[in-house]
């Protein structure tokens, strides 16, 4: 048994993994994730448009991305660096949160790994949820954010 939430089969129903390759070297995949200047252009599902309000990357830096939806609606995904090991690893802790900052979900880790493969870079992406409809709305989200960021590269 896990804590907190049952059986490691209801563990693994919760659990969001999605793998992407991307045509581009794993510095410049790694950059995408880590600066500013370029996080903007990507984050968020199709149709949303991104500003940083915080990005400390550092271990134990804040992080609060505000997003709006073509529709006109805000959202804010904040968290905290927990581990950082250029260009090959990025863990983050954070929530949903209201315009305040007030965490509104449960807080989540978000992994994220770079492999180089070549002039390519494979992108894994893991995290485990409170429950499979929170994975199943982040698995949409994430997807379309990834697509975004193999749009963003390609047009580098």
């Amino acid at each position: 048994m896990t804590a907190g939430n049952g059986s490691a089969a209801e563990l693994e129903r919760r659990t969001l993994v999605l793998n992407r390759l991307f045509d581009a070297p794993r510095d410049v995949v790694f950059k995408a994730w880590s600066e500013p200047e370029h996080l903007i252009h990507w984050w968020g599902p199709r149709g949303f448009t991104s500003d940083i309000e915080k990005m400390e990357f550092r271990v134990g830096g804040a992080y609060r991305i505000h997003m709006r939806s073509p529709e006109g609606t805000d959202h804010w995904s904040q968290g905290v660096y927990r581990e950082i090991v250029p260009p090959q690893r990025l863990v983050m802790v954070g929530s949903w949160a209201d315009a305040r900052g007030n965490p509104t979900t449960p807080e989540t880790v978000l992994t994220v790994t770079f492999e180089e493969l070549g002039a390519q870079t494979r992108l894994t992406l893991h995290s485990v949820f409170e429950t499979v409809t929170a994975r199943d709305a982040h698995r949409g989200g994430w997807s379309s954010s990834l697509e975004r960021l193999v749009e963003y590269l390609a047009a580098g």
